[in-house]
């Protein structure tokens, strides 16, 4: 699947908006992906995983890690796809951790799946966890990449969709987006 085929189905679907977004790392932004739009359809979903589960199919990923919340529908096609695990982070006292009994053993390959990646913290979070259990972190993939490549989490980062898409700082927006009211559709 192409970045233009992928953007494509995002804006069918209603997945690529435009207009004036806070996003989760507080930026702010004309475009916002509402990547639960996409990945409501269960169709888009098997052919997104698909086309992540090709780009790191040889990296013999063991285990799917996804943040929740963005993360999970993605992940897990990601991970049937694979004919691996799946296993999930969720916030617990602000802070992503493991729960519900899920292990990582030392040195097991990882691949940790995020929805959309702007700034990287929740996909960063996970990365740290499974490092942190002496788990082995293969990659990072992604369906949408906002930073157009820039983003370092000091693993490989595989994305579906790679565009740099402009933020603002909240005390720096320019006066179109300073004169519109500001929306966090990912809140709704």
């Amino acid at each position: 699947m192409t970045n233009a085929e992928a953007l494509s189905l995002f804006r069918q679907t209603g997945a690529l908006l435009d207009g004036h977004f806070i996003l989760r790392s507080g930026l702010h932004s004309r475009q916002f992906f509402q990547c639960a739009q996409a990945l409501q359809e269960m169709p888009l979903v098997e052919r997104f995983g698909a086309a992540l589960a090709d780009k790191v199919r040889a990296l013999g990923i063991e285990t799917v890690i996804a943040p929740a919340m963005g993360g999970l529908v993605i992940g897990q096609e990601v991970a049937r796809q694979l004919r691996c695990r799946f296993i999930f982070a969720e916030k617990e006292n602000g802070v992503l951790v493991l729960r519900r009994g899920f292990k990582i053993r030392a040195g097991e390959r990882c691949l940790v799946v995020e929805d959309v990646v702007t700034k990287g913290g929740r996909a960063l979070e996970t990365v740290h966890i499974v490092q942190g259990l002496q788990g082995t972190v293969a990659g990072v993939a992604m369906v949408v990449d906002r930073s157009d490549g820039t983003l370092d989490l000091g693993v490989p980062l595989i994305p579906l969709i790679s565009l740099e898409v402009e933020t603002f700082d909240p005390q720096n927006l320019p006066p179109d987006l300073a004169a519109t009211p500001a929306t966090k559709p990912g809140s709704k």
